[in-house]
């Protein structure tokens, strides 16, 4: 409804003028319509940089802005303070502003109000920003500030203005200037929670900066001062597109259509959201141990490793590889601070959210490929704790419980019968639940990841041990069955049980068709379960083709996540990445090829429709970036690439070592999707896949592309991907 097409319009005639750039692609209001669950948000910052805001509208095809948040705290959890302007007679502390048009970019958001025709428009630095407000007549004309929580204040004092907000057990400051005389102040009530700056008949452009803090008013008057020390909102504006310039270049593309490239890099935008770095120069407040400290290095937040280890993670050590580390030495800085590894560590501590030791596959996929500047010795000791004396539970942390004492010994997470009461206290029985089929599949992951982590340390006690706990999966894949299944405390398998309908009871946001899949450390042991590996590939083929056995509205009443469904392949959701790429596996990579296009082609698209589900702030957006440029990291922990489709006919990655690494596609088009044949520089590739150290040197992959497929090409058994232990005698 409004779109970006007078602005991208602009963008694309000036990069014309000057050059191209890829920022003029970008497009934030792509999948602002949310297809079940949650919308994206046309979300103004610089790249990693802890202020971020955006309107607030219950979606892209709302016309009214609630409010701007100061800051977004925590990528889609927690917000503070908020601002907007408001004029006319009506109610302005209920007062919304109805948007005529407006536009959105990564670092200038503009909208027209359709009634006054005022015009609001914000850029950000990084822990500072600016609102420049266009009055349009002289009547009434205030800006409304305030909390966004229950707890906290504003003040004025004169042209200045200063906050405190408490959110989820921590504070969160501002201090911001007015550049024109403010000739009242009214507060609604007594309480000093919202108030409305009156400015002069005279004030037509109204500039409104501020800085942001966890520290204090004072040291966000500072971040104001370093960031922003002037009025002109235009170099603000300028340096924020600079950086983001910066930013898109490190990944070019060649040929393919105007709209696949918005998709791309509307996509890597995405992946710049987060980890953001709190640290406000040379000083940062931590909740993992609620102290301020004084540190010249970044301290990275707001990630949710559940969703993000998969690709968002992968694709920061190929583009930023010291940025990968950093985020790493946050974390066991984190760890030495609050004595668990976090989880999804955001700014106001760790979130337990979702299931999985997932700091212990992102770290040791870091050390794999030869990211290795953090405390290893730190690193291990918290990794290892969390999987044997941390609950596995989801959504919680802290100590083990005793369901994890039965896990440690059986092998197995115990569900519940239907119609049988939950009795740990620590279990949510109302909706997150056990969940216990995902605990034990994704904990033999992230375990087989500390695993190898332990065998690069020597410690042969601790490898066989993990190595041990990685094969729990084993034991709720029923094998006459072909698919995994809950067992009981008895370890009897659970009847009645339909493995498309089974929630979060066994489950994590999906069913049995996806969680079938998710050992991704160990595919040929998975497909020995499956009865070899034909049989794999005949139920991986299926899986694309199951039926949902219901209406499709009371398979979402119970499996709200599973959006963008093929068959029972659910493309809107974290587990599922790694499936089409399953193929080279079997020794069928054109079905990869195939799959891989139709996917992309068919859920991400440059509309506001065009995400398929809970983006979650890089997390869906990292698998589009990979696979566009036609390879993906399927097994966190193994260094290698698997090789897909490209949508473009040349990709050019910038490396930061100054090297480049190019895929040159030759032939690609909407129907030559299928690889004829390969070279990786200039020698014959008949694998389906390449190693991260080839990557990381620079180098160019070529493929032939044709419009039917080359069923022999990467099919042999020699040339499929390697996994579970294999992967290190290949890589030699």
């Amino acid at each position: 409804m409004f779109r970006n097409y007078v602005l991208v319009g602009m963008l694309l005639v000036s990069a014309l003028l000057q050059g191209q750039s890829n920022l003029s692609y970008v497009d934030p209001t792509i999948g602002g319509v949310g297809h079940i669950l949650q919308p994206t948000r046309p979300t103004v910052h610089l790249p990693h940089s802890m202020l971020r805001s955006f309107p607030m509208k219950q979606d892209q095809l709302d016309d009214q802005i609630h409010y701007f948040p100061l800051n977004m705290a925590s990528h889609r959890v927690s917000f503070v303070f908020q601002f907007l302007p408001v004029s006319g007679k009506g109610d302005p502390w209920n007062e919304r502003f109805t948007i005529e048009s407006e536009q959105s970019t990564p670092y200038y958001y503009q909208a027209t109000s359709e009634m006054t025709y005022n015009r609001v428009e914000f850029t950000p630095a990084a822990r500072s920003a600016m609102f420049q407000v266009t009055f349009s007549g002289n009547q009434g004309n205030c800006l409304r500030l305030g909390i966004l929580n229950q707890e906290g204040e504003v003040e004025v004092n004169a042209r200045s203005v200063t906050g405190v907000d408490h959110f989820n057990g921590m504070k969160a400051y501002f201090y911001g200037e007015v550049d024109s005389d403010v000739t009242d102040v009214t507060y609604r009530g007594e309480d000093k929670k919202q108030l409305l700056l009156a400015l002069s008949e005279e004030a037509r452009t109204v500039r409104f900066k501020y800085g942001i803090s966890y520290i204090s008013v004072e040291q966000a008057k500072q971040n104001l001062y370093n960031e922003i020390p002037g009025w002109d909102f235009d170099l603000i504006k300028q340096k924020a597109y600079d950086a983001w310039d910066e930013v898109m270049s490190k990944i070019n593309v060649e040929g393919g259509t105007e709209a696949r490239k918005r998709v791309f890099y509307t996509a890597l935008y995405r992946c710049c959201e987060r980890m953001v770095d709190i640290n406000e120069y040379g000083r940062y407040y931590s909740a993992y141990d609620h102290q301020v400290h004084e540190s010249d290095k970044p301290f990275y937040v707001d990630n949710w490793l559940w969703d993000n280890y998969i690709a968002l993670e992968p694709l920061t050590m190929i583009l930023d590889p010291e940025m990968a580390q950093e985020r790493i030495r946050s974390y066991v800085t984190m760890y030495e601070q609050s004595g668990w590894m976090p989880s999804f560590a955001v700014v106001f501590g760790d979130w337990p959210a979702m299931t999985g030791n997932n700091a212990a596959i992102w770290m040791t996929d870091a050390w794999a490929k030869g990211l290795r500047d953090f405390d290893f010795e730190k690193a291990y000791e918290g990794i290892k704790k969390g999987s044997l004396e941390a609950t596995l539970l989801p959504w919680n942390n802290g100590p083990a419980t005793s369901l994890d004492s039965f896990y440690n010994e059986h092998g197995f997470m115990p569900g519940l019968r239907p119609g049988e009461v939950e009795t740990v206290k620590e279990v949510d029985p109302h909706w997150e639940r056990r969940q216990s089929v995902s605990v034990t599949i994704d904990n033999s992951y992230s375990d087989w990841c500390i695993a190898q982590m332990a065998h690069y340390a020597g410690y042969d006690e601790d490898r066989e041990l993990f190595l041990k706990r990685s094969l729990y999966y084993h034991n709720v894949f029923r094998e006459e069955k072909g698919i995994v299944w809950p067992k009981d405390k008895h370890g009897e398998w659970i009847e009645p049980y339909n493995p498309s309908f089974a929630g979060r009871e066994y489950f994590t946001e999906n069913n049995a068709y996806t969680f079938n899949w998710a050992a991704k450390h160990d595919f040929q042991g998975l497909f020995k379960l499956m009865g070899g590996t034909k049989q794999a590939e005949a139920k991986l083929d299926q899986l694309f083709r199951e039926e949902l056995g219901t209406s499709k509205f009371k398979f979402w009443y119970i499996q709200p996540d599973a959006s963008g469904l093929v068959g029972q392949f659910v493309m809107g959701n974290e587990p599922s990445f790694h499936i089409p790429y399953l193929y080279n596996y079997m020794g069928s990579p054109w079905k990869t090829q195939k799959r891989i296009r139709m996917l992309l082609d068919t859920w991400f698209t440059d509309d506001l429709f065009g995400i398929p589900g809970d983006e979650d702030g890089g997390g869906m957006s990292s698998f589009v970036v990979f696979s566009m440029m036609g390879f993906f990291p399927v097994t966190a922990g193994i260094p290698i690439y698997n090789i897909g489709s490209p949508t473009f006919e040349k990709v050019s990655i910038e490396l930061p070592n100054g090297k480049q690494f190019v895929i040159n596609a030759k032939g690609n088009s909407v129907t030559n999707k299928y690889i004829q044949n390969a070279k990786l520089n200039g020698q014959e590739l008949s694998k389906c896949w390449f190693t991260h150290e080839e990557l990381a040197k620079g180098g160019q992959l070529e493929l032939q592309m044709g419009d039917r497929p080359n069923v022999a090409w990467g099919s042999s058994e020699k040339d499929t991907p390697p996994s579970y232990n294999d992967y290190r005698s290949i890589l030699k």
